[in-house]
């Protein structure tokens, strides 16, 4: 099974760019961020001529997220967050689909730091830390994917010392991302490449792809049952090369059947 993450920074605006990396990439489950439109303008004919069931959470300009699926139905189990009933942005949405429950997440960018987006992001960041409690130790696979807006390490940004005081790399949001790894979660991409500097986004100002001045946001986090069955993951850097793509690359995983099989880096 292949599961991608994908934030395309608008689905309508970049329809052409996601299809192409459909029909080549085939995962089995992709995840979607920053769809940018609200629900009634989701483009589910053409993902369906390409074989592709989807659920989604859209809002009109901003944020929203979606689960593709070629491997069968995703069965929604959870629209939104938990934890606060007036939350209007659409963030975060949970499936089961082909015997793994996914959980696709656009968490808040925050910036900047010192304000309310700021500490919204961190409480938003709280939320997701409780229901991931009671994800991490469940019997079944799970899956957190997504744009975390957080780069965890050094390793993860280009230059660190430059980010010191932005909300991606804030202390407290760094701190947040650990406790929930602590929980028991695998980052995938990095469990494989403990050494190796990633970026899976790269602003499109100042020739930072070509500079290579990227950043590592988009992640798959793993619950112990499922992190026993990866076998692989990467980050499709070149799509963030093609004409009018995202700003960011899919990042993908690779998983066996039903056993731990033998690993290999990103490709």
């Amino acid at each position: 099974m292949r599961i991608a993450t994908y934030n395309v920074n608008g689905i309508n605006g970049r329809l052409p760019v996601l299809l192409h990396w459909l029909e080549r990439s085939a995962p089995d489950i992709a995840c979607l961020q920053e769809l940018k439109a609200p629900d009634e303008r989701f483009p589910a004919k053409a993902l369906a001529d390409l074989g592709y069931e989807a659920i989604w959470h859209g809002q009109k300009s901003w944020n929203g997220v979606a689960i593709l699926s070629r491997i069968g139905p995703p069965v929604e189990t959870r629209r939104g967050l938990p934890g606060d009933p007036d939350d209007s942005h659409s963030r975060y949405i949970e499936a089961a689909v082909g015997g793994v429950l996914i959980g696709n997440l656009y968490l808040p960018n925050g910036n900047p730091r010192a304000g309310p987006k700021f500490d919204y992001k961190l409480t938003w960041f709280e939320r997701l830390i409780g229901h991931a409690a009671a994800l991490t130790g469940a019997d079944m696979p799970v899956a957190l994917v997504g744009d975390f807006n957080v780069m965890p390490t050094e390793l993860d940004v280009y230059k660190p010392e430059r980010w010191l005081d932005d909300a991606l790399f804030a202390p407290e949001v760094r701190a947040a991302y650990h406790r929930l790894l602590d929980q028991g979660w695998t980052d995938a991409l990095r469990s494989l490449n403990p050494d190796t500097r990633i970026y899976t986004f790269w602003h499109y100002f100042r020739n930072a792809f070509a500079r290579d001045a990227g950043l590592r946001i988009d992640h798959i986090l793993l619950n112990p049952t499922l992190a026993k069955r990866l076998n692989a993951a990467g980050v499709e850097r070149e799509v963030r090369s093609w004409e009018k793509s995202s700003d960011h690359a899919p990042v993908w995983i690779e998983l066996s059947a039903d056993k731990p099989a033998r690993r290999r880096k990103q490709e």
